[in-house]
């Protein structure tokens, strides 16, 4: 009886790690399944000029994607403006905002928020372990903005790529993304390679130059090619023409990443000597930093020649799984 009694206790014991650790996988199929949201009744604008610009101009809001370590609350910028060009922002106008995720069954509603005289509003969301979308709704046209949450223990493996020129083909095709005239080319393979990642279990991280303002086209892109567009790093600086330029931009989030949320970045993907010197002032070994383009191979960083085939099925394919997996 005492040797069942341990056999039944090291299955229990084993059953619960197991559940325990998968916890901490990326929850990709609950944030992308998630029920519908019933808007906030829509009411008039609190200034006229808004309910004009609102009439006339399209809108470019965006909320910051935020990854941060178990026990850490997050703090959530949400930015609203409209035109692609003046990037008005809407001042002084109600905001509801609603959170969905791991272990949830609905939407919650966090509450109801004022745009200050940039157009953003702030907030504080604590969550335990997992993954979650949070849904911005402007109550005077019902016009929205998502952004999300994960909650990770430390040692996520994680993998890092830049956008532009590194998974695109170019550092301008986002230009007609963002102006609606084109949609930006993947290289060849590079889906693939993103996709391998994810089927891994690895956490997967899109830190690019581009500014904060084109975060809703660039998320538009990446469902475009069939990929999850988070989590994903904006340039929130770009309005700042005294804030760090993009090579300190990424490093300082990089390091962000490392120590405070503690994530093991295993490889790192870029195109630009940008890239490079980001990755090696925050630590990231050159042995795991791929750059593709004209500076491949630059600074002893590896080469990736072409497209993404190549590297594809001699590195990719061949690397081993994370540990958990979301499916």
């Amino acid at each position: 009886m005492d040797k069942w009694l341990v056999f039944i206790s090291g299955i229990l014991v084993a059953i619960f790690s197991f559940h325990a650790s998968a916890d901490y996988c990326p929850d990709y199929d609950r944030v992308l399944n998630p029920p519908q949201l019933q808007k906030p009744e829509q009411q008039p604008f609190h200034n006229w000029s808004n309910q004009l610009l609102s009439s006339l101009h399209r809108p470019f809001h965006m909320v910051h994607d935020q990854i941060v370590k178990a026990g850490t609350s997050a703090t959530f910028t949400g930015k609203f403006d409209y035109s692609s060009i003046f990037h008005k922002d809407l001042e002084f106008e109600d905001v509801h905002v609603y959170l969905y995720g791991t272990g949830m069954e609905d939407w919650e509603y966090l509450g109801e928020y004022r745009t200050d005289s940039d157009g953003k509003i702030y907030l504080e969301v604590a969550k335990p372990e997992g993954d979650y979308e949070l849904r911005m709704v402007v109550e005077g046209d019902q016009s929205t903005a998502s952004g999300y949450l994960t909650v990770v223990q430390p040692n996520r493996k994680t993998v890092l790529f830049d956008i532009d020129g590194t998974l695109t083909l170019n550092d301008f095709e986002a230009v007609g993304d963002y102006l609606g005239t084109d949609t930006a080319e993947m290289h060849g393979y590079a889906a693939e390679v993103v996709w391998d990642y994810i089927e891994k279990g690895y956490q997967i991280i899109y830190l690019t130059g581009r500014q904060y303002w084109m975060a809703s086209t660039t998320r538009n892109w990446f469902n475009s090619k069939g990929l999850f567009d988070w989590h994903l790093r904006t340039d929130s600086n770009a309005e700042n023409p005294a804030a760090p330029q993009t090579r300190e931009y990424k490093t300082a989030y990089i390091r962000y990443l490392l120590e405070d949320v503690e994530l093991d970045i295993v490889r790192a993907y870029g195109n630009a000597a940008t890239d490079i010197a980001a990755y090696a002032d925050a630590g990231l070994p050159k042995a795991e930093t791929y750059i593709i383009g004209p500076e491949a191979g630059s600074e002893e960083t590896q080469p990736i020649d072409g497209d993404y085939a190549y590297h594809y099925a001699t590195v990719v394919a061949g690397t081993p799984d994370s540990g958990c997996s979301w499916r």
